[in-house]
């Protein structure tokens, strides 16, 4: 049985795998208990017996965390569900989203959404900076957040980055997750909410903590891809809203090029390329192929073009314009580039380069 939108494709397993912790129901269960509230119906209602929470390696499924979730912003009439020093009203985040999404750009509708969140609270702040290719959302904690630390970072970044995803439509790769505090017991949950190397750093002390998300800038720059019809029929569902429902990458094909020109002779393999992107090979042949493409045509597209680039430009020899562009020795370039061309990799150097002399010639 698969549940199916326009945009993601969900099998019944995934909801049903059980690797949310214990500790995040427990969080919520703290909300409760600071509003006098008995969290009773909420457990009941996710189906979770209350002494599971007791049990620290205990875990449950999707569902079930937005089971409770939901149930419990309703009830409280708190999106924050505790860890804002005041309420946030049921429909705060989708008012984010609404006056984000007329941004023309991903990265200007971030910013929005960062700015705006400043004002409904005050307890953090978010802030979306670039430098040298690489981007940054950064939550940066304002007042001491205490035990709740880990629960407002994990769900105000796991909100911001399902709302990109879904802005773009289309997956975002991280390129790293960082947070202020130890590993947790839980840790190893932390790279399916947060795809891609996470870090802890267990130094950081109480107030102005910082957690940081990193993803290619070049995501910002992708406009976006919804409207307010769009947006009436996401917030139906926003709960269930997550990163991994994503499998497109609209920035899949550049990261392909990008990591060929870099690494020609780390990428000679799909499973080599696949390592260097967070994917798996499969996964990598699979969005490819979404996109309208395959590996091979990539690969033979970027080394023409270096290959041609060099041997017009430079004077190097033909061993080394042949690694330059990827390949493992000079025969299999010179097999490919004739392929390419019609010509030896020589013959096609000497036909558009002049000689040294006629260089020399007045």
């Amino acid at each position: 049985m698969r549940e199916t939108t326009a945009d993601s494709t969900i099998t019944l397993a995934d909801k049903q795998l059980a690797f949310t912790p214990i500790a995040f129901i427990q969080a919520i269960v703290q909300a409760y208990a600071r509003y006098g509230v008995a969290p009773d119906k909420a457990l009941a209602a996710a189906q979770i017996p209350p002494e599971t929470l007791a049990d620290l390696k205990a875990r449950v499924t999707a569902w079930q965390m937005e089971r409770i979730s939901g149930y419990a912003m309703h009830e409280l009439s708190d999106e924050s569900l505790g860890w804002s020093s005041r309420r946030l009203p049921w429909g705060s985040y989708g008012m984010l989203v609404r006056a984000s999404i007329s941004a023309p750009s991903l990265g200007v509708a971030l910013k929005r959404w960062c700015r705006h969140h400043s004002l409904i609270c005050d307890d953090i702040g978010l802030a979306v900076s670039q430098a040298q290719g690489r981007a940054s959302i950064t939550l940066t904690e304002l007042r001491p957040l205490g035990t709740l630390r880990e629960f407002c970072m994990v769900s105000v970044l796991r909100n911001i980055h399902g709302v990109a995803c879904w802005l773009v439509n289309s997956r975002i790769g991280l390129q790293g997750a960082e947070f202020p505090f130890g590993a947790p017991g839980h840790q190893d949950v932390y790279p399916l909410m947060f795809p891609g190397p996470v870090s802890f750093n267990s130094q950081a002390g109480d107030g102005s903590a910082r957690a940081t998300l990193w993803l290619n800038a070049s995501y910002l720059a992708l406009p976006l891809r919804r409207d307010e019809k769009a947006l009436q029929q996401m917030l139906q569902r926003a709960l269930p809203l997550t990163v991994l429902q994503y499998r497109r990458d609209r920035l899949l094909v550049q990261q392909v090029r990008q990591a060929l020109q870099n690494h020609p002779q780390a990428t000679h393999s799909a499973s080599e390329l696949a390592a260097l992107l967070a994917l798996s090979p499969r996964s990598l042949h699979r969005q490819l192929k979404e996109e309208g493409t395959a590996l091979q045509p990539l690969k033979d597209q970027v080394r023409r073009e270096c290959a041609t680039d060099l041997l017009l430009r430079t004077r190097k020899p033909i061993k080394q314009v042949a690694e330059a562009a990827g390949f493992l020795n000079e025969k299999s370039f010179a097999r490919a580039f004739k392929t390419w061309t019609g010509q030896t990799p020589s013959a096609f150097r000497g036909v558009c380069l002049p000689t040294p002399s006629q260089e020399s010639t007045p």
